[in-house]
C-alpha cells in the first residue's frame, strides 16, 4: 500500500482550500503578502539597510514602508541608497504580483456571482406575493391578468420558478405582456418539485400559488408533484396554503384532492373547455359573456356582506344596486348558491356574490323609486323543446366529453354529428359516449379543411357548429391553421347561400383569435386563455372556485341569453330595473343583454353588455337577448 507523504497531505490541504472559492484565494494571498512583508522586513532591519538621508530603520517602519511599496508600484520612485532600493524593488515585484492576482481573483468572483444571478438562483426576499410554478404558454395570460388585478396594489408582486433560462423568460414576457406597470416580476430557475428550488420563491410568505402544467406528456404527474412538494414540505406554514393548479385528466383529479386536501383548488380544464363549448355552440354570444365574467379587464365577481340588506329576501335585493348585479349568495356556512329561490332571507354574516366593475363599486343605490314599467313586462311564453342537430368539425381527445355534455342540454331525439379525419374516432364514440339519453352520435371520416367535404355536409341544416383543432396530433399553430381554413370555408358558404349559423370554434394559440375574426365567427373558445382567466380569478378570491363551479355545472342555474321579447315589449324604451323585475318573476336573474345589431362589431363586444346600469333605458328589437340565471 503506497504511503502518503507530509507534503501530498499539505498540498491535498491546500487544494481543498483553494477550491471554497475567492475568500479562500483572497485569505492565502494575504498570508502570502503578510509573510513576504514580514520576510523582507526582517532583512531591512537585520542588514541594517535604510535610506541614505534617513537613519536605521524600526521593524514597524520597515513593515510599512514594504507594505505601501506593495499596494503601489509609484511609491518607490523616490528611494534613495541602493541597498534600500533593490530591497523595496523586491517588495514591489511582490507586490506586483500580489495585486495582479488579487484583481484576477475579484474579478473572476464578480463574474461568476453575475453568472449565478443569471441563472435567477438567489433568494426572493418578498411577502404577500403571487407565485407561479412551471412555465406554459398560459403564463403570459395569467401575468396579464394579474397585473390588471393588482392595478390598485401598493406593491404588487409575481414569482416565477421554472426549468427555464432566467433571462429568457423575462425576454419572453416582456415580448408578449409588455408594461407590467407598478408589478415587479421575479423570475426564478429551478424545479417546482424540488424542494430546495421551491424555496427561492419563498412560497410560504406567498398569498396565493399558482400551478400550471407544464407542455410535457404528461403534465398532471408533474402538478401533483408541485402539490405534494407544498403540501408536504418540511419548512411549511401553520396556515393552510391558497394553491390553484390546473389538471388536464379527469382519472387524475381524485389524487390530486387527496394531495391538495383543503389548500388547493383545481381546474379541470379538458371538463371546463368542454361544458363551455358545449353551453355557447347552443347560444351565440355567451363565450363573450364568460370572458367578461373571468377577465379582470371589466366587470368581475366579487363577494360582499351588506348589513343594509340583512332580512330582505334575494329577490328584494336585486332592485338594491344601480352599476352592479347581485347573481347568488355565499351563505354563513361557507356554501354558494347561485339565483337561489327568490324568498330566501338573506341573514347576518351571508355575503351578496354579485358582478360589479370593481370591489369598491359594490355599494347600495339608496333608490326607493326604480321606476319599473310594469306594462312593458311581458308574460312568459311556453315553448315546445323540439330535437335539435349538432355538427362537430375536427377531432381531439375532448370530443367524447363534448358530446357527452351537450346530451345534458338537448331535447330526446336530437343528433350529433362528427366529421374528422381521426382514425378510431368512431370506436372512441361508441365506448365512451354510451350512455346517451337525448341524442344519438353518428361518425364520417373527412377532411374538415377540405370545401367539398364541408359542402357535402348541408350545414345549413344544423343550427349548432362546433369546430375542434387537431391538437392530439398537430402542435397549436398547425390545429389553429385547420381550424381558420375550416372557418373561412364555412363564412364563405354562408354568405354564398344566404344562410346563418353560429359557429364555435376552439383556438389554442390566443394570437389566432384576432386571424379568425376575420371571418366575423362571435364566439371563440381559446382554451389555454380560459383556462388562464379561472386561474386568475381564483388566485385573488379562493371562494370564487364554488362559483366557478356551480356556474359551469349543467345542475342548478346557468347563463342563457333569451329572448328579449320575452321580458319586454319590442320597441318599447325600458331600463334595465324592468328587465330585472320581469326575470325575477319567472324565478330568473337578469345581467346583462346582446343587440342584435352589434353582434358583428368586435370593437362593442359582439353586442354584448354585462351588468349594465339599471337606469339607463334599451329599445330592443326582435333577435335581441337578454342574459339571465336560470336553470333552464
Amino acid at each position: 500500500m503506497r504511503k502518503i507523504t507530509p507534503m501530498e497531505r499539505l498540498r491535498y490541504r491546500f487544494d481543498n482550500t483553494m477550491s471554497r472559492g475567492p475568500i479562500a484565494l483572497i485569505g492565502w494571498l494575504f498570508l502570502a503578502s503578510a509573510a513576504f512583508i514580514i520576510v523582507i522586513s526582517i532583512v531591512v532591519v537585520s542588514v541594517g539597510i535604510s535610506p541614505e538621508d534617513g537613519g536605521r530603520l524600526s521593524f514597524l517602519e520597515a513593515a510599512w514602508l514594504s507594505l505601501m511599496r506593495t499596494l503601489d508600484a509609484g511609491t518607490m520612485g523616490g528611494d534613495a541608497g541602493w541597498g534600500f532600493r533593490l530591497s523595496m524593488l523586491v517588495v514591489t515585484m511582490g507586490g506586483i504580483f500580489v495585486v495582479s492576482t488579487l484583481i484576477g481573483v475579484l474579478t473572476s468572483g464578480i463574474e461568476n456571482k453575475l453568472g449565478d444571478l443569471r441563472k435567477g438562483r438567489s433568494f426572493v426576499v418578498e411577502e404577500n406575493h403571487t407565485v407561479i410554478l412551471g412555465w406554459s404558454s398560459q403564463v403570459f395570460s395569467i401575468i396579464s391578468e394579474l397585473v390588471t388585478a393588482n392595478a390598485n396594489q401598493p406593491r404588487p408582486r409575481i414569482a416565477i420558478l421554472a426549468e427555464k433560462d432566467k433571462v429568457e423568460m423575462e425576454d419572453e414576457i416582456r415580448a408578449k405582456v409588455g408594461d407590467t406597470g407598478r408589478t415587479r416580476i421575479v423570475c426564478r430557475t429551478g424545479s417546482p418539485m424540488d424542494l430546495a428550488d421551491l424555496e427561492i420563491v419563498n412560497p410560504h410568505r406567498a398569498r396565493s400559488v399558482i400551478v400550471l402544467a407544464p407542455e410535457v406528456e404528461d403534465p398532471d404527474s408533474a402538478v401533483i408533484k408541485t402539490i405534494l412538494a407544498l403540501t408536504n414540505n418540511p419548512n411549511r406554514r401553520r396556515e393552510p396554503y391558497h394553491i390553484v393548479a390546473e389538471i388536464r385528466d379527469p382519472k387524475n383529479m381524485e389524487v390530486a384532492k387527496m394531495v391538495g386536501r383543503d389548500e388547493a383548488q383545481l381546474v379541470l380544464a379538458g371538463d371546463l373547455i368542454s361544458r363551455i363549448a358545449v353551453q355557447t355552440c347552443r347560444q351565440s354570444g355567451l363565450s363573450v359573456v364568460y370572458t367578461e365574467l373571468l377577465d379582470f379587464g371589466g366587470d368581475e365577481i366579487y363577494f360582499h356582506e351588506e348589513p343594509g340588506l340583512v332580512g330582505k329576501t334575494f329577490g328584494e335585493a336585486l332592485l338594491a344596486y344601480e352599476d352592479s348585479a347581485l347573481i347568488g349568495l355565499r351563505f354563513k356556512d361557507g356554501r354558494v348558491q347561485l339565483n337561489p329561490p327568490m324568498d330566501t332571507r338573506i341573514a347576518a354574516s351571508d355575503s351578496v356574490i354579485a358582478v360589479s366593475e370593481d370591489d369598491d363599486t359594490l355599494r347600495l343605490s339608496g333608490l326607493a323609486d326604480v321606476k319599473i314599467d310594469a306594462d312593458a313586462i311581458q308574460q312568459p311564453r311556453a315553448k315546445d323543446r323540439t330535437p335539435e342537430r349538432t355538427l362537430i368539425l375536427g377531432w381531439n381527445h375532448r370530443a367524447p366529453a363534448i358530446i357527452n355534455e351537450l346530451d345534458h342540454y338537448v331535447a330526446s331525439g336530437s343528433e350529433v354529428r362528427v366529421v374528422a379525419e381521426a382514425t378510431g374516432a368512431e370506436a372512441v364514440i361508441a365506448e365512451q359516449c354510451a350512455g346517451l339519453r337525448n341524442q344519438s352520435a353518428s361518425f364520417q371520416q373527412g377532411d374538415t379543411t377540405d370545401r367539398r367535404t364541408l359542402e357535402g355536409l348541408a350545414i345549413q341544416t344544423y343550427p349548432h357548429v362546433i369546430v375542434l383543432g387537431y391538437s392530439d396530433t398537430l402542435g397549436p399553430q398547425e390545429a389553429d391553421a385547420r381550424t381558420l381554413i375550416t372557418l373561412l370555408h364555412l363564412r364563405d358558404m354562408a354568405e354564398r347561400g344566404g344562410h346563418d349559423f353560429p359557429i364555435v370554434s376552439e383556438m389554442l394559440d390566443i394570437r389566432n383569435r384576432e386571424l379568425a375574426e376575420v371571418t366575423r365567427a362571435d364566439d371563440f373558445i381559446v382554451s389555454d386563455k380560459l383556462v388562464s382567466l379561472m386561474l386568475s380569478q381564483i388566485s385573488e378570491n379562493k371562494d370564487l372556485g364554488a362559483v366557478f363551479a356551480d356556474l359551469f355545472d349543467p345542475e342548478g342555474s346557468e347563463l342563457y341569453l333569451k329572448p328579449a321579447s320575452d321580458y319586454a315589449q319590442p320597441g318599447r324604451p325600458v331600463n334595465f330595473y324592468t328587465v330585472v323585475e320581469a326575470a325575477r318573476l319567472r324565478g330568473e336573474v337578469a345581467i346583462g343583454y346582446r343587440l342584435r345589431a352589434m353582434a358583428g362589431d368586435a370593437a362593442k363586444s359582439y353586442g354584448v353588455s354585462v351588468n349594465p346600469d339599471k337606469s339607463e333605458r334599451a329599445t330592443f328589437a326582435e333577435g335581441d337577448r337578454v342574459i339571465v340565471l336560470a336553470e333552464e
